[in-house]
């Protein structure tokens, strides 16, 4: 076992802290030691979106980053989109519509979607599949992904 190294950071709001190797993963670190298990693991090389997190507001791959580079860090994991028992507006337009699939790739592609209407709130569809392009759903559900996407563009803009 190799040296632990104590990583604090602001995980959904909450500021936490643990002792990792350095070589740990941010995903693993999330999972096994914070308990937070809505972010998967799929592919371990960055290519299927499902470890998605949100890290400093931009959209990152946790398991292409160590968890001592997230020291000091802000990061948004699935858990962290629904407040005081209500879905965010995305996860209800993902079951409504279907998107949700096997669940595996649902926590990647929600924060990809997040990230995509924070910049954009009015997206195309062309810019929703071209947002949502870095997450791969093996279900093949981007029909109902895409319109959970649009439906949760449209109820966010309503709101404000």
């Amino acid at each position: 076992m190799g040296e632990l190294r104590t990583i604090k950071l602001t995980i959904n709001g909450v500021t936490r802290e643990g002792r990792a190797e350095p070589r740990k993963l941010l995903v693993d670190f999330i999972r096994e030691d914070l308990g937070l298990t809505g972010t998967h693991v799929g592919c371990e090389h960055g290519i299927c979106g499902a470890c998605t997190v949100l890290l400093n507001g931009e959209a990152a791959r946790s398991c292409l980053m160590l968890a001592v580079q997230a020291h000091g860090a802000e990061i948004l994991t699935v858990e962290g989109l629904a407040t005081n028992g209500k879905l965010h507006p995305l996860q209800e337009a993902f079951w409504e519509h279907h998107g949700l699939q096997c669940g595996f790739c649902t926590p990647g592609m929600l924060l990809a979607a997040y990230d995509l209407l924070r910049v954009n709130p009015s997206p195309t569809e062309p810019e929703i599949r071209a947002g949502l392009s870095a997450v791969l759903c093996r279900c093949t559900g981007y029909q109902g992904i895409v319109r959970a996407v649009q439906a949760a563009a449209k109820r966010l803009r309503a709101a404000g």
